[in-house]
């Protein structure tokens, strides 16, 4: 899982530069777990690591450029630009 988060968030960070890779690497896993929980949820069984890491990658692909946008009119995720601007945050 390490390498698969690692190659996700370095997809990301090409996508965004305004996130540091610690960041990015919050978000990766933040939306890989909150589309397993969600799925479950739904009912469907689990289809495995690689249906989830298709659509973390198609997410990143289509979203990451504006991820830090989404998180800004969003409570859930606004803590995360939050801590960002606080600690320097040193993009890539």
């Amino acid at each position: 899982m390490e390498s698969t988060f690692h190659e996700l968030t370095e997809l990301l960070l090409e996508k965004n530069e305004e996130l540091s890779y610690e960041k990015a690497r919050t978000w990766v896993e933040l939306v890989w777990e909150d589309f397993e929980t969600t799925y479950a949820k739904a009912g469907y069984e689990y289809q495995g690591k690689e249906m989830t890491e298709k659509v973390v990658r198609q997410w990143i692909t289509n979203y990451g450029a504006r991820i830090h946008e989404f998180a800004a009119r969003n409570p859930k995720y606004k803590h995360l630009l939050d801590h960002e601007s606080k600690d320097g945050g040193l993009t890539h």
